[in-house]
């Protein structure tokens, strides 16, 4: 049986090709990425607005060595110090920040870290975004598990010891609806204390019954902040939709979640304003929703499958480390998570600074923690991967290593009554 979804060249149709073609070369052949497709559930809120428009006037040129230097001596952050400590001029201070951002975080975390991994179940993708490996186009082995499968991968991960778990698939309703991501859900709570999940935005109600079924946590990535660039990445599909992604996690938490995950991809558009975009949604949603967790994932652009020409374009270590330290120095309550697709001496390295969260035993393919986990032979039918990661440590080794540094793992914090 073919299980691809859609692919690319001499496997796709001449008229599928055509609207690939359209779609890259003519903007007009697009839908407006800011209005509502339908079945998408709008609701009353003006975060998007504040988020912009503090991005869109940020001139981070402006800032100077004293306004970094008054950032890093007022005790509380204001959202004028947090673009001072973005800005360009607060690269030489980057010792600084270090000190700041790690005083910040022994005050509020200790000297915790906490692991989890994710688990991929499906990679069908019903979007066309030029620079992710699941996009519909490309021609990748297509895979989703069902609930047997599932469970064994489950049951493979919470034998290493892990305790929490993202649930991830690919974008497409059609392939994993709300019904088959609750179900797993479900599945999950079993085997796991905590449980993420991170697929396609949906309504208020559908977060509801999601919740019900298990998951605690929602993780979104709006990729990039930036209208225009978003627009020119993204060219088909429900993802296309900005308005609808930015207000996932207000939605979620509507829905009863109990937490909620940001992200830019940095590397897609200019990386100070994705990063202060980023910040400022968690900001503005702590305020209106002070009960809820909130947290920050810090991910840059990573080599995929049919895009080996994509890597991290503007954003360096050194800079990563400095948008990690203002996040930190910002909101100073908030997790920050680093995952795989960063060397392992940067994790190492950021855990003891400003970090509270890594996975381990990461797989972005689908259905093959037998054969990673314990090396056992697989009849090949696995699903692949979204991209390639960087650090392939096992829960077992990075906990080791995590101790050794002289932090505390942490596997789970949570008593259910």
């Amino acid at each position: 049986m073919d299980n691809r979804f859609f692919v690319d060249g001499e496997h796709l149709s001449s008229s599928a090709l055509e609207k690939k073609h359209r779609l890259e070369t003519d903007p007009a052949s697009r839908t407006n990425h800011m209005e509502y497709m339908d079945g998408m559930e709008k609701i009353n809120s003006d975060i998007m607005e504040k988020v912009l428009s503090e991005m869109d006037s940020y001139d981070y040129a402006r800032y100077t060595a004293k306004d970094v230097k008054a950032a890093l001596e007022h005790e509380t952050c204001t959202i004028e110090d947090f673009k001072a400590l973005l800005s360009p001029a607060a690269e030489p201070f980057l010792e600084q920040l270090a000190q700041r951002a790690r005083l910040e975080t022994s005050k509020h975390f200790g000297n915790t870290v906490y692991m989890f991994t994710p688990l991929y179940i499906a990679n069908y993708c019903e979007n066309y975004c030029v620079y992710c490996g699941f996009n519909c186009y490309n021609n990748i082995n297509r895979m989703k598990l069902d609930m047997e499968q599932i469970e064994r991968e489950m049951q493979i991960i919470s034998d290493s010891g892990m305790e929490e778990i993202l649930i991830l698939t690919g974008e497409s309703r059609a392939q994993s609806n709300v019904e088959y991501i609750g179900e797993a859900c479900k599945l999950a709570r079993k085997y796991f204390r905590m449980v993420g999940i991170e697929v396609y935005p949906v309504n208020v109600d559908e977060y509801r019954y999601l919740h019900e079924c298990g998951a605690d946590y929602v993780t979104v990535f709006q990729e990039t902040y930036d209208s225009d660039r978003y627009s020119d990445l993204h060219l088909l599909g429900h993802k296309r939709v900005y308005p609808y992604r930015f207000d996932a996690q207000e939605r979620a938490l509507l829905g009863g979640m109990r937490g909620v995950a940001f992200s830019a991809l940095l590397g897609l558009s200019d990386f100070r304003k994705d990063a202060l975009a980023s910040a400022l949604h968690v900001w503005f949603l702590q305020r209106k929703y002070p009960h809820a967790e909130m947290s920050l994932s810090c991910p840059r652009l990573r080599p995929i499958i049919n895009n080996d020409k994509i890597n991290p374009l503007d954003v360096h270590e050194t800079q990563l480390c400095q948008i990690i330290c203002a996040y930190r120095i910002f909101l100073p309550y908030v997790g920050i998570t680093v995952s795989s697709r960063e060397s392992e001496s940067f994790r190492n390295g950021i855990v003891k600074i400003a970090a509270t969260k890594v996975s381990a035993g990461v797989s972005t393919g689908i259905g093959d923690h037998e054969s990673k986990y314990n090396g056992k032979k697989t009849d090949g039918n696995e699903g692949d991967e979204q991209f390639e990661i960087n650090d392939g440590r096992s829960l077992d080794v990075m906990y080791k290593d995590i101790a050794a540094e002289g932090l505390q793992p942490v596997l789970n914090d949570y008593i259910y009554m």
